[in-house]
């Protein structure tokens, strides 16, 4: 099974109480990818700038992630720098530069119009409904957002969800797209704009994933994923995306979709994001084995009692 995903490529300057790193490679784009591409085969659609390397573009290429679909536009790449020295829960921006990815236009290579599987990344909703609407063979549709967009976005990101069949966002994002502080009322708000799944990300937390009635199978009774316990995090940068990667590449990997597989994912999510975290950057997404994965998945069945 395949998965298109379309997002960002970046270079992130970063500064945690480990320490701080400069220009590594990041992006919502480059984490989904990684993390998914140890359960399916990952195609990517995104642009870079004259200043993302060959070396760069291996670190996808080593996972074996199809990279055709990666735009070299004249320019810089999209650059962001943020710090977590009070919080590492929450990121504090100290600067974002755009470059070629202000006028990111999404084109998807041919060879990736039999994609089974699409992931939308954190980019405009128009952007993220045409190329839903140009991919309109792929059995499942994940998407992501954020509160730039449920701002000042609203319109177009209701008319988005009415194409992604499951939705991932966090708790705050929740609550303000529904205009709801309560969050099961707001679940239930926004499942009604369109996503047939919603999955709630609680950070260290865990993850919630709640059904509209009917979808994916019988009843609608919501089902919570606890986090795994960290000895040490060190870089909370894309955590969200690599959860997001490992929850869409189980479930691409699989032969059915049915409320199980999915409930299953919310796990396999949690994996890759909590070994995201233990190094700065992709250093640790880049390095797995699929035998260090099951083994993570194996400590959540333990500690949940999960079948």
């Amino acid at each position: 099974m395949s998965i298109l995903a379309v997002g960002s490529i970046a270079f992130d300057t970063i500064a945690t109480p480990s320490g701080k790193v400069e220009n590594m490679l990041g992006g919502s784009a480059t984490y989904f990818s990684l993390a998914a591409s140890y359960f399916s085969n990952v195609r990517v659609v995104a642009v870079v700038g004259e200043d993302f390397t060959a070396a760069d573009e291996d670190v996808l290429k080593k996972r074996g992630v199809d990279t055709r679909g990666i735009d070299h536009a004249p320019g810089r790449t999209f650059r962001w720098g943020g710090q977590y020295l009070d919080n590492l829960n929450e990121a504090k921006t100290d600067f974002t530069e755009l470059n070629v990815f202000e006028k990111f236009q999404p084109r998807i290579p041919s060879q990736y119009a039999d994609s089974e599987f699409l992931f939308l990344g954190n980019i405009h909703p128009s952007l993220q409904a045409a190329v839903r609407l140009e991919m309109d063979g792929v059995r499942l549709t994940g998407g992501d957002t954020m509160n730039f967009w449920i701002q000042g976005a609203l319109a177009e990101l209701k008319e988005t969800l009415k194409l992604v069949n499951v939705l991932l966002i966090n708790d705050g994002e929740a609550k303000m797209l529904a205009g709801e502080r309560n969050l099961p009322r707001a679940a239930r708000k926004v499942l009604a704009m369109g996503p047939q799944a919603l999955v709630i990300k609680h950070g260290e937390y865990g993850a919630t994933i709640f059904f509209r009635e009917g979808a994916f199978g019988i009843g609608s009774h919501p089902f919570r994923a606890p986090a795994l316990p960290i000895d040490e995090v060190k870089d909370p940068t894309g955590a969200g995306d690599s959860f997001a990667g490992g929850f869409m590449g189980y479930i691409a990997s699989q032969g059915e979709l049915n409320r199980e597989v999915l409930k299953r994912a919310l796990f396999y999510g949690g994996v890759m994001g909590s070994f995201a975290v233990e190094r700065f950057g992709t250093e640790r997404l880049q390095n797995l084995t699929r035998e260090e994965i099951d083994a993570r998945f194996q400590l959540f069945r333990e500690l949940t009692h999960l079948e």
